[in-house]
């Protein structure tokens, strides 16, 4: 977990759960424009968390968590999101300590099965599958529950509380990102999930500039090549500032499960 954690939640402030990115611009617009044809779809619009009763945001049982005694914690999350707004995997991780009962709801809410509905990306006015990238942050005040669910993964963005939601690689429409694919394994070789962090810088129309491999856990089984390989002729939903595309330097976390999600 990245050490910005340890002091994240002293910088969050009192507010409506109805402020979290899950409601805020430029997902309020977005939700209404997810009922128009495609030819009013815009060029580009990322993964939203949406509202109402299947969003995500929605589905957390906050009061449960503070019966179970969850503290302040913070648990980061990425999921395939299908142009039909469903989704198709997911996986968390990133999580505080101690904040065991926020990841177990979270994993609950945000599993396939439990069918959670974000608003689809949006590339050249066509829905397209895409991943999410999200943080989800809890708070007890006053022994009220504050739920918070951000779009991004990014240290600073994460503690001022910027409207910034993160690049996004999509599926078809000219990407050639089809997903993550675990790296080929000498003969005899017991397989290991593995994790790499990408740092990515994608330009406001969402194309990649650079990558890089951060780090790799474990080292020398491959896992960094084949995420420079998977990502390297992606395209991207690019970032969004204040409802607006933006160039971007993010990390992104990929993982590689031994059976697959």
């Amino acid at each position: 977990m990245r050490v910005f954690a340890l002091c994240l939640f002293a910088l969050l402030s009192i507010v409506d759960l109805a402020w979290a990115q899950a409601s805020a611009t430029p997902t309020a617009q977005a939700s209404a424009a997810s009922s128009k044809p495609a030819a009013a779809l815009p060029v580009f619009r990322p993964v939203l968390i949406g509202q109402g009763p299947t969003a995500l945001i929605n589905r957390i049982d906050e009061r449960d968590l503070i019966r179970k005694g969850q503290k302040d914690a913070l648990v980061m999350f990425l999921c395939a999101v299908r142009k039909d707004g469903a989704v198709d995997w997911s996986a968390t991780y990133g999580g505080t300590p101690d904040s065991d009962f926020l990841k177990q709801e979270l994993q609950r809410r945000i599993s396939p099965a439990a069918n959670p509905r974000f608003i689809p990306a949006v590339h050249d006015h066509q829905p397209v599958d895409a991943i999410y990238y999200g943080t989800v942050t809890f708070r007890v005040v006053n022994g009220k529950p504050r739920l918070r669910i951000f779009s991004n993964q990014e240290a600073g963005e994460l503690e001022n509380e910027h409207d910034f939601i993160g690049p996004q690689p999509f599926f078809g429409d000219g990407s050639r990102f089809t997903g993550f694919h675990y790296p080929p394994m000498e003969s005899g070789r017991v397989q290991v999930d593995g994790k790499v962090e990408l740092k990515v810088k994608v330009d406001a129309t969402g194309n990649l500039q650079e990558i890089n491999v951060v780090s790799e856990e474990p080292p020398l089984l491959g896992f960094g090549d084949a995420a420079l390989k998977d990502f390297g002729d992606a395209k991207f939903i690019p970032a969004f500032r204040d409802g607006k595309p933006v160039e971007s330097e993010v990390t992104l976390s990929v993982f590689y499960k031994a059976g697959g999600f």
